[in-house]
């Protein structure tokens, strides 16, 4: 058994681009940056590159959201990865793209952080637990990105096991 799936969430690098098939299947193409962090060994800071990630939407779905999405919307991605090759001019060329099953518009209409679809995401009214990321993470900041959040939850106590957390809260990257 194996499993196809993607999950990746990053900025449109272009206005996407509607399209139709010879038999008047409806096409949106787009492309995604997504940041990766890494090291640099020279300055021992930490950078940020980007992976550029062809990404494909097809039917009556992709004809409707098409409007709403424009270069540099902040979008969160679910869907399966796709190997295409083909011939041109002799040459042989190939690329790995992901079919779109499902995305999430992370950008407000009017540019600023929040979703703007129904339901899930980070809407108005997300709450992220603060005992998932450590009491002190700062998710539920109101200048966080993440829209007006909800006020953040009392974190239940928990027995002392002798290990202190905060030893391993300098080790998260984010």
């Amino acid at each position: 058994m194996s499993i196809n799936r993607v999950v990746i969430s990053g900025n449109l690098t272009r206005d996407p681009e509607l399209r139709s098939t010879q038999s008047g299947m409806t096409v949106m193409g787009l492309g995604v940056a997504v940041n990766d962090r890494r090291r640099n060994p020279q300055t021992n800071e930490w950078e940020d590159y980007p992976n550029f990630i062809d990404c494909t939407m097809f039917g009556s779905r992709a004809q409707a959201i098409h409007q709403y999405l424009h270069k540099g919307s902040k979008v969160a991605i679910e869907g399966k990865l796709r190997y295409s090759q083909w011939e041109r001019d002799g040459q042989k060329r190939s690329k790995i793209e992901v079919i779109i099953d499902e995305i999430e518009f992370m950008s407000s209409r009017d540019g600023g952080s929040g979703s703007y679809n129904n339901g899930g995401g980070y809407g108005n009214n997300a709450n992220l637990n603060a005992n998932a990321y450590g009491a002190n993470a700062g998710y539920n900041n109101s200048n966080s990105g993440y829209g007006n959040a909800a006020p953040q939850q009392q974190a239940p106590q928990q027995a002392d096991t002798g290990v202190d957390a905060t030893l391993y809260d300098a080790d998260i990257p984010f």
